[in-house]
């Protein structure tokens, strides 16, 4: 009975005093450019007590907050000469917990990784519907929702081993940067498969698996010289964020006094962000409202909240050995404090891209948000910010090849559309597309029409910037967002689970209709690849006439003519009006036939079809 009320006795005493829990980021890197980390130091009451470190280290700061759970420690690691230091907590003279931390070494030239650009690919995955690896982390007993693939918007199972297990085909088919939807913890109660909502940012959710087979999948797409892009965001936390469920301090977060236990919901009006004359109410609630109930937003206006994430976007970039992030919602964040983000990542890594959501109908609008942009520097802004998206001819494609020429339509759109290069900074690093998780499938729209799918495929590939497809396009996958939702554009990629009857991975096994999808892309893509003209090469247009748009990717050694004919007729072209661009080549090469093209007097172009034409 002694032995027994000692060891209870040592318990209390323990649980009385405060305990480190938490700390983040666990570990970092020694020989970075900025050579500061804060770290994170959580457990109950632990403000109330001292922070003393190993090795006579002494912290360039320490910080308490109104949340006496927290400590923020930072330390100069280039004063550090050892791979690891103790942080301990001490009561009076008493040491009540310690935490063990370690600097790692950096992997060779990690500084000037390389990052997706211009000559890629990007491959869009929802990992929770791509493939299913690995069925015993379908549900974790710590992780609120279960696997229920017949559920439209559940956890279906699909995981990082069901991606690993697929490189080949994602290689063979022509892709370079496979950019996942988030995969970091989302715990919430339901609906948790699209990972917005994300729970812990240091933690791959346990029904993707490990922060190991993240890792281990970026290292295996490196090795095929391919990339990992990671869904970044940086705009709002799942309700469910152990940070969100006992806050640092109050402003952690954007807080509505009038709002239901703190929630507003944004008005979405983020053209507000550079109206000059817009009034303050409405600007506040386009930035500090929440997108949902589940969503708190995230106040990176905060420094700490600012440094919170820029430290874990680079310890991302750091462990995982990423190529490049794409971040949500990105008007939607303090343009400020992300422009300082931007630049410490940038800083860090010269080379890295980050590509925002600029979901803008404008093109200056979305060419303000480009990094040098002129038309931000009218509204008084940089936002450092590389890369972004070309939302106006994701708007204007469909529209241009469902309906006839006008003035304004038809093929016109697109002439039109790219009559606004001329805004941005830099018009090669951006993201063009025709489809993504949050959009009307295409191949809904279009009826599974190849011929449709295969003019806004070439036009993608083709034209200036880093084309981006989803996954499941290349086979013909459909999905009504009208009528089931995101879950309709979101559907399991045929052959991902064991149980599927017919496997669309095996290209054997594909049917008549997936293989003509499929085979197009395939040839396209891995024609591309090579093709400098097409990464980085000038581009003429010509005006479209009867439907049909032609326009060259030319530099000094090469000239790609490409030819839209949107038209339900065959056109026939004079050659002599694209003489300029032709100039001496008598004859080129098309590239999906392989036939010869004579290039003398005409070309007959057949309906609804595309031609990509290397001049000889």
């Amino acid at each position: 009975m002694k032995k027994i009320y000692t060891i209870c006795a040592l318990s209390a005493a323990s649980i009385a005093f405060a305990q480190i829990q938490k700390v983040e980021p666990a570990f970092w890197w020694k020989g970075m450019k900025n050579p500061e980390i804060q770290i994170l130091i959580y457990g109950k009451d632990i403000a109330n007590n001292e922070i003393e470190i190993s090795n006579g280290i002494k912290p360039t700061d320490i910080q308490k907050v109104e949340n006496p759970n927290y400590l923020f420690v930072t330390v100069n690691t280039n004063e550090i000469k050892d791979s690891s230091f103790k942080i301990n907590l001490k009561k009076g003279k008493k040491n009540i917990s310690s935490y063990t931390y370690e600097l790692k070494q950096r992997k060779p030239n990690s500084t000037n990784r390389e990052s997706f650009t211009s000559k890629d690919l990007m491959y869009l995955i929802m990992p929770d519907r791509f493939a299913n690896g690995d069925e015993k982390n379908d549900s974790q007993p710590y992780l609120t929702e279960k696997v229920n693939r017949s559920l439209p918007n559940g956890r279906h199972g699909g995981d990082l081993r069901g991606i690993i297990n697929n490189l080949d085909y994602l290689q063979n088919l022509g892709a370079t940067a496979i950019w996942l939807t988030p995969v970091n913890e989302d715990n919430e109660k339901v609906y948790s498969y699209h990972g917005y909502a994300q729970t812990d940012l240091y933690k791959i959710d346990g029904r993707y698996g490990m922060n190991e087979e993240y890792q281990e999948l970026s290292q295996k797409l490196n090795k095929r010289n391919m990339m990992l892009v990671m869904d970044y965001v940086t705009n709002h936390w799942g309700v469910s964020h152990w940070l969100i469920k006992d806050l640092p301090t109050k402003d952690w977060i954007h807080w509505s006094e009038d709002g239901d236990k703190g929630f507003k919901r944004s008005n979405y009006k983020i053209t507000s962000q550079f109206d000059l004359n817009a009034s303050e109410a409405d600007k506040k609630l386009a930035l500090d409202g929440w997108f949902d109930t589940s969503m708190p937003d995230i106040n990176q206006s905060n420094p700490l909240v600012l440094k919170y994430l820029t430290q874990n976007a680079i310890w991302w970039i750091e462990y995982a050995e990423l190529g490049g992030f794409r971040v949500d919602t990105y008007p939607y964040n303090d343009k400020e404090a992300m422009a300082i983000w931007a630049k410490a990542i940038t800083d860090e890594y010269p080379k890295f891209n980050i590509v925002g959501e600029t979901w803008l109908s404008s093109a200056v609008q979305i060419s303000a948000w480009q990094k040098d942009s002129k038309t931000g520097e009218a509204a008084n802004y940089n936002s450092n910010l590389p890369s972004v998206m070309d939302f106006p001819l994701y708007d204007e494609l469909p529209k241009a090849i469902k309906e006839k020429e006008g003035w304004n339509n038809g093929m016109n759109r697109i002439y039109n559309s790219f009559t606004n290069d001329f805004l941005y900074p830099n018009i090669n690093n951006v993201l063009v597309f025709f489809e993504n998780h949050d959009t009307e499938r295409w191949n809904e729209i279009f009826n599974d029409d190849p011929k449709a799918y295969k003019l806004a495929m070439t036009m993608i590939s083709t034209v200036r910037g880093i084309p981006q497809i989803y996954y499941g396009s290349e086979i013909g996958m459909r999905g009504d967002k009208n009528k089931g939702g995101d879950a309709d554009i979101r559907r399991d990629f045929p052959g991902g689970w064991i149980s599927d009857k017919q496997n669309a991975f095996n290209v054997a096994s594909q049917t008549s209709q997936q293989k003509e999808f499929y085979n197009f892309t395939q040839k396209l893509l891995n024609w591309r690849k090579s093709k400098d003209v097409i990464h980085k090469g000038k581009t003429k247009n010509f005006v479209p006439q009867n439907d049909v748009f032609v326009y060259f990717r030319y530099n000094e050694k090469e000239t790609v003519m490409v030819v839209i004919n949107n038209n339900e007729k065959e056109e026939v072209l004079d050659l002599k009006r694209f003489s300029e661009a032709i100039k001496s080549s008598t004859k080129g090469k098309e590239i999906i036939t392989e036939k010869e093209i004579s290039l003398k007097d005409n070309l007959i172009v057949p309906a609804k079809t595309s031609m990509i034409i290397e001049l000889n």
